[in-house]
């Protein structure tokens, strides 16, 4: 099924593919699975100068088939300078003229014409030499994208939505389908919280205009979309059961898993340790508790204290406290199991 992405008139399957993962994937496999994406009907892939290699990857897998996908990449750039570096870097690493939907990749501000910054202008005079299409944002902090959206000088917008999003979250969503603006979901999983993709996909497929970006690094993910697009987009009673059980179950506070708290000063791996209580029920416990994860989590009796996790994350954690609560069930856990 092929949805409008909101003024741009660009048309895209319902379900594209968000290549972060793709990084951890070796470049036969990012081939294979890349093309197999393609052939299979998925022509919108979302990737960013900050995956390391991804944009490599795609550049080297499907770049001789660009015609037939839209591709978005994003930059972090702070600098006019810097953003046309990043510009330059990415359209080589891509193998290709141009860019349909160029993102600022998580600012902490909105760029506004005339705000200073010159990072708007940077993108006006992007487009106007033919090198980007449209232009867009992303961000996990809701008021900003609310202000890129009311501003009318945004494309598209990206953001986090799966079905453990808070109202105001999936209202936002509602208001960029109102404005025409295409609202690109990332976390559509949540992070890796949601197992059932099937479940995740009809849900996102009631609110009207939005496209998700499903992380994938394995063929089996890729298959498990394929399945679950045959399946259809009308929400069943069981996955509805799910749905209530999961929200019952992951109410309150938690860890999205977003990484932008990092690097920490003490080594821990914020994004999965603050979470690890999650992950142990929500999947294969086993895949947590070997000699790598345990090592992990001991490394959360370091924690300095700095605050600095804290004063990153866009969904304003107490983040030590987090990480000292799922490091001491994380120890109730393997006492029990061992």
């Amino acid at each position: 099924m092929k949805i409008q992405l909101g003024r741009t008139g660009l048309f895209v399957n319902r379900d594209g593919l968000g290549a972060l993962p793709i990084q951890r994937a070796s470049m036969a496999e990012a081939e294979r699975i890349l093309n197999k994406a393609l052939d299979g009907g998925i022509d919108f892939f979302d990737t960013a100068r900050a995956y390391s290699d991804s944009e490599e990857k795609i550049g080297k897998s499907i770049a001789s088939r660009r015609a037939s996908f839209v591709l978005a990449t994003k930059t972090g750039a702070r600098t006019a300078e810097d953003f046309f570096h990043d510009l330059e870097t990415s359209l080589s690493l891509l193998h290709t003229d141009y860019i349909d939907i160029y993102q600022f990749h998580n600012p902490n501000y909105v760029p506004l014409p005339d705000d200073g910054t010159f990072m708007y202008e940077a993108m006006l005079q992007a487009r106007a030499q033919g090198k980007i299409r449209f232009i867009s944002i992303t961000n996990h902090r809701l008021h900003l994208a609310r202000q890129a959206v009311e501003s009318a000088l945004y494309d598209t917008v990206q953001f986090p939505l799966n079905y453990l999003s808070s109202a105001q979250e999936i209202d936002f969503a509602r208001f960029c389908a109102d404005k025409s603006i295409a609202f690109i979901a990332m976390k559509a999983l949540s992070g890796g919280l949601i197992t059932d993709i099937g479940t995740a996909r009809t849900f996102l497929a009631q609110i009207p205009g939005v496209v998700p970006i499903w992380g994938i690094q394995r063929e089996s993910e890729l298959d498990a979309l394929f399945k679950a697009q045959q399946a259809g987009d009308t929400v069943t009673a069981e996955q509805q059961g799910r749905i209530d059980h999961d929200r019952a179950e992951l109410s309150g506070v938690f860890c999205r898993g977003c990484g932008y708290c990092a690097p920490c000063p003490s080594g821990i791996v914020i994004n999965m340790c603050a979470r690890m209580s999650l992950l142990l029920r929500r999947a294969p416990s086993q895949n947590f508790l070997g000699q790598t994860w345990r090592a992990e989590m001991e490394k959360i009796p370091n924690c300095k204290h700095c605050n600095i996790c804290k004063s990153r994350c866009p969904y304003n954690l107490d983040i030590p406290s987090l990480l000292q609560a799922n490091y001491q069930d994380y120890k109730q856990f393997s006492e029990l199991l061992f």
